[in-house]
Parts: C-alpha cells; sequence; structure tokens
C-alpha cells in the first residue's frame, strides 16, 4: 500500500511523458499509446532461441540452428524485434546513460513475460567485467532488471555470477567468432541456491552470450535456464 501511494504521488507530480514522441503517457508509462501500438513485436519466433521467423507459425517451432545443435539454454522470451522505436531506446539507454528508458523497458518486458512465461525464482543480469563497467558507468541489463523484478515479484541476484574475461566488443563478429570470444568468460562465484534461473539482457543477437552464461550456471547446478530480453536482433 505504502508503494501504491508512492507511485500515485509521482505520477501526480511527475506525470508520464512518453519517451519516443512527448505527448501524455498511458497506465503510468513513458509512452503513449500511438508510439506503444507501433513497436516491432516478435510474435512468430522460434522459442528457443528467440530468432525471427519469415513464415506464420501457430504453434512453438525450432529454428534451423536450434534444430542442428542446441543452445544450453531453454526457451527464450523477447517480445520484440531489434529496430525503429526499440532498438532507439536500447542504445540511448546503453550510450547515452538514459535510465529512464530502462524502467520503461522492463515494464513492457514484465508485461510480456507475465502472460507468457514460467516464473523462474531468481533473475540474473547478464554481468558486465569490471573494465566495462567503470567505462560505462552502468550495466544496462541490470537496470532494465530491477523494474522487472520489482513487477513480477522474483529475486535478482547481482552477485552470483561473474564476467571473468574481458571480451572484445561482439558487434562486427561472426555467430562463429562470438562464440569462440566468449569461451569460459563467465564463472559462477556462489552458490545460486536455484534450479530455475532466468538470465535477462538489453538485446539477443545470436545468443552466444546467453549459451555460455547458461552452460556456466547448468554446470552450477540449475536444471532450467531461460533467456528474458527486450529485443532480438
Amino acid at each position: 500500500m505504502v508503494y501504491n501511494w508512492i507511485d500515485i504521488i509521482q505520477d501526480y507530480l511527475l506525470p508520464p511523458t512518453c519517451i519516443l514522441c512527448g505527448n501524455p503517457g498511458q497506465q503510468a508509462r513513458d509512452i503513449c499509446d500511438s508510439c506503444y501500438m507501433q513497436l516491432p513485436r516478435n510474435n512468430h519466433c522460434c522459442y528457443r532461441c528467440g530468432e525471427i521467423l519469415e513464415t506464420l507459425i501457430t504453434a512453438p517451432a525450432l529454428c534451423g540452428r536450434c534444430l542442428s545443435r542446441q543452445p544450453a539454454f531453454d526457451e527464450t522470451y523477447a517480445p520484440f524485434i531489434h529496430q525503429g522505436a526499440i532498438r532507439h531506446l536500447i542504445n540511448t539507454l546503453k550510450f547515452s546513460a538514459n535510465y529512464k528508458n530502462a524502467r520503461l523497458l522492463g515494464m513492457l518486458l514484465a508485461d510480456h513475460l507475465r502472460q507468457s512465461a514460467e516464473q523462474p525464482e531468481l533473475i540474473l543480469p547478464v554481468p558486465l567485467h569490471d573494465s566495462r563497467y567503470r567505462e560505462r558507468g552502468f550495466n544496462q541489463a541490470i537496470e532494465i532488471s530491477r523494474t522487472v523484478a520489482k513487477e513480477l515479484q522474483v529475486p535478482l541476484d547481482l552477485t552470483g555470477c561473474k564476467r571473468c574475461r574481458d571480451t572484445p566488443h561482439q558487434i562486427q563478429l561472426s555467430a562463429k567468432k562470438r562464440h569462440k570470444n566468449l569461451k569460459n568468460a563467465f564463472s559462477v562465484v556462489k552458490p545460486l541456491h536455484a534450479q530455475h534461473i532466468a538470465i535477462l539482457d538489453d538485446v539477443m543477437t545470436t545468443g552466444s552470450t546467453a549459451h555460455e552464461l547458461a552452460y556456466v550456471l547448468k554446470k552450477a547446478g540449475a536444471n532450467r535456464v531461460d533467456v528474458w530480453v527486450c529485443a532480438r536482433a
């Protein structure tokens, strides 16, 4: 009840405003109905890795890559495609530290998860290496996950896993080189006491990061690892 009153007072003093167009936001969120309806949805995708499928599907399906080589994680939930307004929200969070974007992205992701995903015991944001964290000053996955954890009432773990290698940027690398680049990049540094864990990140491109992290988590004792991302590239 206290938190509800805080939200009511905050909305009264600082009413939500659409980040994308400046019009009044809706449902206590910084996005208007018009901009929300135009967000690029990832409605037809591989249930394992979230890859966008060209053909319409009516039942859960796997892409060719997952059929030939299954990733270490079990399912991916990626409600949006990494283009247009979603790409803008993610990029201006990651590279311009627009923290309000993290709250909006977290709320949008939580909406999708509430309707479609089995609730895990733990949310684990993809960790940054210490040097990358110092360079950027924050971890966008952590900022998004704070809102998701609050919305879904799932515990958040920020210290159980560490990125132990400062891997080069992945943007220009092929899928094969991304996988090699991330080999042994993560380690579990304390018992997680969870059988079902959700890895959370802003965007998935090839799934190499999620695969390597899920592999480490399962080696440490997890039975199921899902991937929660705002968007799929």
